[in-house]
């Protein structure tokens, strides 16, 4: 028996374009429990009088594309509370990337954005788009980095430094690889790099390499100032 195929929703990502200029997209941040599109058709009683066997006959009718939501922790005046505003009234061009590389794309309007703040509790939204027309669902393409890494520390031997990897979508798997004035840095593929005596005078960086299934991204993040003693 082969293993399963099945994978954690973990890593999927939610963009958003105006319909007229589809291919620029904003990203929302902070999203989980994401519902994608689900059709529903409609059945047409077709019965007639002569129907066999006195038994109802039915063809297939309109499908409806349904409607696409998320959870999401509510950030109020981020740049994705903004977005999801100004969303209001307008045909929206939307992508989910799933970790695997497939894309999800869809028409779509903002049905609702019901924000929640508790006293108790983090404060979250539920947003809901009505689709429009038929999605696609494209076969697995190379991972995107939606926002560049970064390497956060001070540049100083014996000070660890570290990678924020950024944003990715369609990655199932990211790796590291650190640099020192752009050369690899030879078994240094973890998330933190100590810089050594050698460094000194010299930027470090970090490739990092978004992978799924069938294909892989790199890209590599700013260098640090130069190292210091």
């Amino acid at each position: 028996m082969s293993d399963t195929q099945a994978s954690l929703g973990y890593g999927i990502t939610f963009e958003m374009a105006p319909a007229e200029t589809p291919t620029l997209f904003t990203y929302v941040s902070e999203i989980y429990d994401v519902t994608p599109p689900s059709d529903t058709t409609d059945s047409v009683d077709v019965t007639h009088m002569q129907s066999p066997n006195r038994t109802r006959e039915f063809i297939s009718g309109l499908t409806d594309p349904g409607e696409m939501s998320f959870e999401q922790n509510y950030v109020p005046g981020s740049a994705s509370d903004k977005a999801l505003m100004s969303a209001k009234g307008k045909r929206k061009w939307c992508r989910i990337t799933f970790p695997n590389g497939v894309q999800a794309m869809f028409y779509a309007i903002l049905q609702s954005y019901e924000k929640s703040a508790p006293t108790d509790d983090k404060m979250t939204a539920t947003v809901t788009f009505k689709v429009s027309g038929e999605p696609i669902l494209t076969d697995p393409a190379a991972p995107r980095n939606l926002a560049a890494p970064a390497v956060t520390g001070v540049a100083k031997v014996g000070a660890p430094l570290t990678i924020e990897p950024g944003i990715w979508a369609g990655a199932m798997d990211l790796t590291y690889q650190w640099k020192v004035d752009g050369a690899n840095i030879v078994g240094s593929t973890g998330q933190s790099y100590i810089p050594l005596i050698g460094d000194i005078g010299k930027g470090v960086s970090v490739a990092v390499t978004g992978a799924n299934d069938a294909f892989s991204t790199s890209v590599t993040s700013a260098e640090t100032a130069d190292v210091v003693a």
